[in-house]
C-alpha cells in the first residue's frame, strides 16, 4: 500500500507541483520519492513469504520453504501469492533507476512511474481476486471492485501523507521553492485525497451493508466493534483533512502572497510536517485494526443466536444467507454516491474559494503597504 501511495504521489501530486520550479527540484524529489517506493517494494516480498510461510506451518511457526515451493504450484491460490510478489518486483525494478537524479528529472520518469504503480496496484489487487470459480460470478467480480476502490484509496492516501512527510524533511525542496512548491502539492494532493475518501466511503458503506444489520451489531459483536473502531479513527483522519483543506492550505496560499516569510516557514518547518505526522499515526491505526475484522457482524449475531439453542457444545454453527439485492439497494446505492460526489466536488470548490479570498486579500495588504511600511512590519 505504500508503494502504491508514494508512486502515485510522486506522478499525480508532487511531480506535477515541482515541474514548474526546475529540473533540479523535480529530479531530487522524485529521488527521495522513488528511494522509499524502492525500498517498500522490496520489503513486500519478505512480508508476503512470512504470510504465507505463517499459512504453511503446522506448528503455528514459519515454514519458508513450504511458502516459497506454493508460488505458482498449479492451484489458483499460488498464482496469486507468485502474481503479488513477481509484480512487487517489477514495481520495484520500475522505480529502481529514479532512486538516481539524473534519471529522475528525465523523460522516462512519467514512463517507469507509472509502470511502477500499476504493477503496485494490480499486486494489490491479487491479495482480494477469488481463488476458487464462484457460483455468482457478478456479485463477486462487483465485490472485488469495491475490495479494489477500498485498498487503492487507503493506499493513495496514507502513502501519499507518509510521501509528503518525507519532503517536508529538509534537502527534498530547495528552501527558496518551498512556498511555491507546498501551495501546489497541498492543493493537488488534495485532489487524490478527497477522491480516495469518497472512494473509501462509497466502498465501506457497502462492506456495511454486506456484513452488518443495524447500528445496534456495532456494539453487540466483535466484527462491529472493531468496525467502530475502525470508523472512529477514519472519521478522525477525515476531520485533520478538513482542517488542511479549509485552514491550512487557503493560509499557507494568504501568506505566500503577502510575503510573510517568517509565518510561512514556521508553518511549514513545524506545523505542517506535525500535522502529516499524525494523521499518518492514524492511518497506521486503521491499518493494525483491518486485520482483526474477520466474518461479519451479521453471521456472528446469528451464530449468537443460533448457540442458545443448540443442544451441543461442539455443534457446528449455521451461517446466515448472504444478503440479496433489491431494487431499494440499489436506489440507496446510488443516492449515497451521488450524495458523496456533490460533498467531495463542493467541498473542494468551497476550499478553492477560501484560499483565492485569502489570497487576494494579502495581496492587497501588500501593494498598499510603502516600502517603509513592509519593514517596520
Amino acid at each position: 500500500m505504500g508503494f502504491v501511495g508514494l508512486t502515485a504521489l510522486a506522478l499525480f501530486a508532487a511531480g506535477p507541483a515541482v515541474r514548474r520550479i526546475g529540473s533540479d527540484a523535480l529530479a531530487s524529489v522524485t529521488a527521495r520519492l522513488a528511494r522509499a517506493a524502492l525500498v517498500l517494494g522490496v520489503l513486500a516480498v519478505p512480508a508476503v513469504l512470512t504470510d504465507l510461510a505463517h499459512g504453511a506451518s503446522e506448528s503455528g511457526g514459519y515454514d519458508y520453504a513450504a511458502a516459497w515451493n506454493s508460488l505458482y504450484d498449479g492451484s489458483n491460490a499460488g498464482r496469486l501469492s507468485g502474481l503479488e510478489v513477481t509484480l512487487a518486483l517489477v514495481g520495484a525494478a520500475s522505480v529502481a533507476p529514479l532512486a538516481y537524479r539524473a534519471v529522475a528529472g528525465g523523460r522516462a520518469r512519467s514512463w517507469l512511474l507509472g509502470i511502477g504503480l500499476a504493477a503496485g496496484a494490480v499486486a494489490l489487487g491479487t491479495t482480494k481476486f477469488p481463488t476458487e470459480a464462484p457460483d455468482d460470478w457478478g456479485r463477486t467480480g462487483f465485490e472485488t471492485v469495491i475490495w479494489m476502490v477500498h485498498l487503492l484509496g487507503g493506499s493513495v492516501w496514507i502513502g501519499g501523507l507518509a510521501g509528503l512527510l518525507l519532503l517536508a524533511l529538509p534537502g527534498a525542496v530547495p528552501e527558496t521553492a518551498r512556498a511555491a512548491f507546498w501551495s501546489a502539492a497541498i492543493r493537488r494532493f488534495s485532489v487524490l485525497a478527497m477522491s480516495c475518501v469518497a472512494a473509501i466511503t462509497l466502498s465501506g458503506l457497502f462492506l456495511y451493508w454486506e456484513h452488518v444489520d443495524g447500528p445496534a451489531q456495532l456494539f453487540t459483536t466483535m466484527y462491529g466493534r472493531v468496525l467502530g473502531v475502525k470508523i472512529l479513527i477514519f472519521g478522525t483522519m477525515l476531520l485533520l483533512g478538513v482542517f488542511n483543506q479549509f485552514w491550512l492550505h487557503p493560509r499557507i496560499d494568504a501568506l505566500r502572497a503577502g510575503g510573510d516569510q517568517r509565518s510561512l516557514r514556521t508553518i511549514l518547518l513545524r506545523q505542517f510536517p506535525a500535522l502529516l505526522a499524525v494523521e499518518l499515526l492514524l492511518g497506521m491505526t486503521v491499518l493494525f485494526v483491518a486485520p482483526f475484522l474477520h466474518g461479519s457482524a451479521r453471521n456472528q449475531a446469528y451464530q449468537a443466536e443460533a448457540a442458545k439453542h443448540a443442544t451441543s457444545p461442539s455443534a457446528e454453527l449455521p451461517k446466515i444467507p448472504a444478503k440479496q439485492v433489491s431494487a431499494s439497494t440499489w436506489t440507496w446505492g446510488t443516492a449515497e454516491t451521488l450524495a458523496v460526489i456533490v460533498v467531495m466536488v463542493g467541498g473542494y470548490r468551497v476550499s478553492g474559494r477560501i484560499a483565492r479570498s485569502r489570497t487576494a486579500a494579502a495581496a492587497a495588504v501588500t501593494m498598499s503597504k510603502g516600502p517603509g511600511d513592509l519593514v517596520d512590519a
